[in-house]
């Protein structure tokens, strides 16, 4: 198991494998579809996005209301493609250098992420609970009007995830695609 530390450079992030078990520490931020598609609406205007995304991960997830005495709800994965639109430009014009996920990408994003420098970690899907369980902290910090969905800082401490696209392209579901093909 190997452990990082945010906010991420680039020879942690070349370093990581496809199939690589992480777990990360630091601060992580969340964004969902509506979240993406308003920072990139807002760069193509020529505005500043609300958070620094150089180096730093976003973990696509809408926590669930915090119950009384915990910092958050629950906390799983969703879907990433629905962020496929949107993430090659944070990964090469923010620095963006991180994801956190389910399911697979488009050919785009692991272009820009082979280009940039930028990895893929998947989360556990139905596993929100234990996934909760490593967030110390959340805050909103911007679109607070789009509820769950608004961008979150969340700091995390032994968040467990495993490489799912590299930065060589390397792809954890086509290879497990290839390996059953061959059974």
């Amino acid at each position: 198991m190997l452990k990082v530390t945010t906010p991420l450079d680039e020879t942690t992030v070349r370093s990581l494998k496809a199939g690589d078990q992480v777990l990360i520490s630091g601060i992580i931020y969340t964004g969902r579809d509506a979240a993406h598609k308003r920072m990139v609406e807002t760069l193509r205007a020529g505005g500043e996005l609300p958070v620094d995304l150089r180096d730093q991960i976003i973990y696509y997830v809408g926590p669930c209301p915090a119950r009384p005495g915990k910092v958050i709800g629950s906390a799983g994965p969703t879907t990433s493609g629905r962020m496929d639109p949107y993430a090659p430009l944070l990964i090469r014009e923010k620095g963006l250098r991180g994801m956190i996920g389910k399911g697979g990408r488009s050919p785009e994003v692991i272009k820009a992420m082979q280009e940039a420098g930028a990895v893929y970690f998947l989360a556990i899907g139905g596993a929100g609970v234990l996934m909760a369980r490593h967030i110390k902290k959340a805050e909103v910090v911007a679109y607070e009007d789009l509820g769950p969905e608004a961008i979150y800082r969340l700091e995390v401490e032994d968040f467990p995830v495993i490489v799912g696209i590299d930065t060589l392209g390397n792809d954890l579901y086509a290879i497990g695609r290839a390996e059953y093909r061959r059974v």
